[in-house]
């Protein structure tokens, strides 16, 4: 029996005591996965689209918190890979709407979702034109969009003008601080469309909950760039662990799947894998990139381990073999943790063998 002082997101809201650690991480949770499938979020937005990984029309949305099997695309210098649903997708790849020949591209790269930035990526005097090109990809292709924020002259444009949009899979709405402002996005969008509430201001963490209980959220995201520059906080780990952890809670109490992190900007993979596992290990499930190369460091972060996959397999192997007997206290947070890793490790295509 060990402890890990890493806390996997996958694993639970409820940290455990040295004294209750066991299986790979140390980590038990009697809990359900929230937002993946296996029970626990309260559904407000009812046709959720999985990914755009690959550019389609899509033939049907699928119930949030339902994960259909394992689909696969091509990615750019890769192999196949599983697709990911939304509500566990760890990599989130910025995409500017100024730059229409790279869409293409981004939905075949190794990113669980792309978002097609029509926000701070486009200056004010392209975005009309960044806007209708982003709409046209969309006829045929599909991916998210960063909209602009509510009190922008240019949300009103961005939500007319995607909302009979057949490949929009959801928006991110920027600058989120108030609940209002979530709901009436997604009711201008036909009332269906997932909406990610980028929370990015000190006004907006201080909300975060109410925001989180939002009529059509349906999942929050981090806006760290923009949250220092509002409230002169430096990106030190220590700095940014409150806003990061605020969301964290924000999200159960409103029963969303787990926040997504800001992007980490430069080229050190070291540093990347060093604030990935910094978000992962305060409840963080996913991350906001700008960098094609930083996709499979974000994916592998924030993933179960194989090593952590074949206990969990083993362990239900186990369970299965003894007819289901808890045998005592130990079992059930244990039990929780595996069918968790099981499912995740479906969902990401993740195989110790």
């Amino acid at each position: 029996m060990r402890c890990s002082a890493r806390w996997p997101w996958w694993a639970s809201a409820d940290a455990p005591s040295t004294a209750d650690c066991d299986g790979p991480g140390g980590i038990q949770s009697g809990r359900d996965l929230r937002g993946a499938g296996v029970g626990g979020v309260r559904a407000r937005v009812a046709p959720v689209v999985a990914s755009g990984r690959t550019r389609r029309r899509r033939t049907g949305p699928a119930l949030r918190g339902v994960v259909s099997g394992p689909s696969q695309a091509r990615t750019v210098g890769g192999p196949p890979v599983t697709h990911v649903p939304a509500e566990i997708s760890r990599s989130w790849l910025l995409v500017s709407g100024r730059h229409s020949e790279q869409f293409d591209r981004a939905v075949r790269t190794r990113a669980d979702q792309v978002v097609l930035d029509i926000e701070d990526a486009v200056d004010p005097q392209h975005k009309a034109e960044a806007r209708g090109d982003v709409v046209r990809w969309l006829e045929d292709g599909s991916a998210w969009v960063r909209i602009n924020d509510r009190s922008s002259p240019f949300w009103e444009e961005d939500v007319d003008a995607l909302a009979e949009v057949s490949g929009l899979e959801g928006v991110v709405l920027a600058k989120a601080e108030a609940p209002e402002q979530v709901t009436e996005t997604a009711e201008r969008l036909g009332g269906s469309t997932p909406v990610i509430a980028l929370v990015e201001s000190a006004l907006g963490i201080e909300e975060a909950v109410s925001i989180a209980r939002a009529r059509g959220a349906f999942r929050l995201a981090f806006g760290s760039g923009d949250y220092r520059r509002d409230t002169g906080t430096s990106s030190d780990d220590l700095a940014m662990a409150y806003p990061r952890s605020r969301l964290v809670v924000a999200s159960r109490i409103g029963d969303l799947p787990g926040p997504i992190d800001g992007p980490t900007v430069g080229s050190s993979h070291p540093i990347l894998r060093e604030q990935s596992t910094t978000a992962v290990s305060l409840g963080m499930t996913g991350k906001l990139c700008l960098d094609i190369d930083q996709l499979s460091v974000i994916n592998e972060t924030i993933s179960p381990t194989p090593s952590d996959v074949e206990w969990a397999r083993d362990f239900l192997a186990d369970f299965a073999d003894r007819g289901g007997v808890i045998r005592d206290g130990s079992d059930l947070p244990r039990l929780g943790r595996a069918r968790k890793i099981e499912h995740l490790a479906s969902a990401f295509g993740i195989d110790p063998a």
